[in-house]
């Protein structure tokens, strides 16, 4: 018997379906989008063009953890506020990151799926303290993390009573220097055997370079992931987090159409 018990498949056979919106998490293909960072209330009108573009759920950053203490690190409670009115005025849900336990009440009052980043996959207390909760949950996989130790970590989540548990795959850090981090396809397909939980890609996160997303997105779907999140920016060259693995609008249209015509075969399969 594997360690992590509630997230196997040994006992829960079945795929777990989480209902975020208008999609249900382990069934749809789904498309999560927007910048890395939320800089101001301009981000209010890209997500209104991003809704009509087919997205289902946004991302932003509200609280940026960063390797250095002199980067752009978010706007904190005013971004929560910013992503509250884009919900409102677009109609999506939102995922952004928790940094610090300490805001969990706050989150829990604005944000609709709490995401764990890379750094906090194995913050323990974090993970109990989420688990407490029924937001669903987007756990990261750490950038070191095996996947048993990603698959325990959402014990933690599960063994607490929260079954909403969604992982995202974003990349291990190996030798390899030309991206940023090497996206780990086989861990999609292996996740799927086993574990019953949604698994979601990042390949913005995962490659770093925005010439990469698009083929590893594809890539990942695949393979069987759940959904993508990608950043995507209006002016990627200003923005003040991740420009350079941000796409521009209209290349992520390219992706958009891709994620159209595979939803299609989906149904019509």
């Amino acid at each position: 018997m594997p360690p992590y018990k509630l997230a196997s498949r040994d006992f829960h056979p079945d795929n777990t379906i989480i209902r975020v919106g208008n999609v249900d998490i382990g069934k749809d293909v789904v498309i999560i989008a927007g910048p890395c960072a939320i800089e101001g209330v301009n981000f209010v009108e890209q997500a209104k063009q991003l809704s009509k573009m087919g997205v289902n759920i946004l991302r932003g950053g509200a609280y940026k953890p960063r390797t250095s203490p002199y980067s752009f690190s978010g706007l904190e409670e005013e971004g929560l506020e910013i992503l509250a009115e884009a919900r409102k005025q677009s109609g999506l849900p939102f995922v952004t990151e928790i940094t610090d336990i300490r805001n969990l009440d706050l989150f829990c009052q604005y944000v609709d799926i709490i995401q764990v980043g890379s750094r906090n996959m194995q913050n323990f207390c974090l993970l109990q303290e989420l688990g407490r909760i029924s937001h669903p949950v987007l756990l990261k996989r750490g950038y070191a993390a095996k996947l048993d130790e990603w698959l325990l970590a959402a014990e933690y989540i599960l063994a607490e009573g929260n079954k909403n548990v969604i992982l995202c795959e974003r990349g291990i850090r190996s030798f390899e220097t030309y991206t940023r981090y090497t996206f780990d396809i086989n861990a999609i397909p292996a996740v799927k055997t086993l574990s019953h939980l949604p698994i979601i890609a990042d390949p913005s996160h995962g490659t770093g370079r925005k010439e990469l997303v698009i083929p590893v997105a594809k890539a990942a779907l695949a393979a069987g992931a759940d959904g993508v999140m990608v950043e995507v920016h209006p002016d990627p060259e200003r923005a003040l987090s991740d420009g350079g693995q941000s796409l521009t609008m209209n290349e992520f249209k390219e992706l958009i159409s891709f994620l159209g015509r595979l939803q299609c075969r989906t149904i019509r399969g």
